[in-house]
């Protein structure tokens, strides 16, 4: 399905629309530099008879259209703000994976109305991300390179992914345009949006590669946890970067004991506050207009 959001359509994945507004929240999944909604495609899979998914293509990667020559972080949190808003979301978690959790991050700073929570695998820290000046150089010139693709992903995820899905990362990594691949490595992704985080008031759970040797946990602990009150991290065994691709279960699995402790924390709170013994909800129904929709 294809969405006009800030006069620029994007290409959304959604999954899961009966549970939409129901009990449980909405999730919103961001995906990582050359990936597209596709990289949740096994997760949404695992998740989507409970929950309602979003997983948008964002400016510049997959179906989505190029994003302009003037851009920033927080032009792509605009992007997600106003799809949420588009499709009447009322309550949903923001998943964010690598660049995706620099956006979610940014997102995050402004206490949206109905974000419940966040969880970050492998994130993109708020300060600028530490690539080696020759890597980046190395991948800037490598734009529309197959084989220089199929050794990132290679790397990426250790060489252990399934064929289907190998092929579809290095797909991927070639459809995305050379603006937002550009955009992301010279700007997008020195941005320093760190004294913006300190703000962000719901729970944040992030998730780091046991052998992710770019975002280790170390890093993402001195960079995010500390700096965010209600943060905390897991380290996923045996994985590196491309966690969703890498351990589609063990990251549905992550999400799912996610929302339903935040669940059971947020009935524990409400039967104080009312001095009941049980606890009750209202459940919405959709009301997205599909006018919106153009594809």
């Amino acid at each position: 399905m294809k969405y006009k959001i800030n006069e620029t359509v994007l290409n959304i994945m959604e999954a899961g629309v009966e549970n939409y507004n129901k009990s449980r929240p909405s999730l919103v999944f961001l995906h990582y530099f050359g990936g597209s909604s596709g990289a949740w495609t096994e997760v949404i899979e695992k998740l989507s008879n409970d929950y309602h998914c979003v997983a948008p293509e964002l400016r510049g990667f997959g179906a989505s259209d190029v994003l302009p020559e003037d851009f920033s972080v927080k032009d792509y949190a605009d992007d997600v703000a106003d799809l949420i808003s588009t499709l009447t979301i009322e309550n949903y978690v923001l998943i964010g994976h690598s660049m995706g959790g620099k956006f979610a991050l940014a997102l995050a700073a402004r206490k949206p109305r109905g974000l419940q929570s966040l969880i970050l695998l492998a994130p993109s820290p708020p300060t600028p991300e530490p690539i080696k000046e020759d890597e980046r150089e190395k991948l800037l010139a490598s734009h529309g390179n197959r084989c220089v693709a199929t050794e990132t992903v290679c790397q990426a995820a250790g060489g252990k992914l399934p064929g289907e899905i190998f092929a579809r990362a290095i797909d991927d990594n070639l459809r995305t345009s050379e603006a937002a691949w550009k955009w992301w490595l010279e700007k997008g992704s020195r941005e320093d949006i760190s004294s913006e985080v300190g703000k962000i008031n719901v729970p944040v759970l992030v998730a780091a590669g046991e052998r992710d040797e770019a975002m280790t946990p170390q890093l993402l602990k001195a960079e995010i946890v500390r700096r965010i009150k209600n943060a905390s991290l897991i380290v996923i065994p045996e994985v590196k970067h491309l966690l969703p691709l890498e351990a589609p279960e063990k990251i549905a699995d992550l999400i799912r004991r996610h929302c339903e402790n935040r669940a059971d924390d947020q009935q524990s709170s409400e039967k104080n506050k009312l001095g009941e013994s049980k606890f009750y909800d209202e459940t919405g129904k959709r009301t997205i207009n599909r006018k919106t929709a153009i594809g």
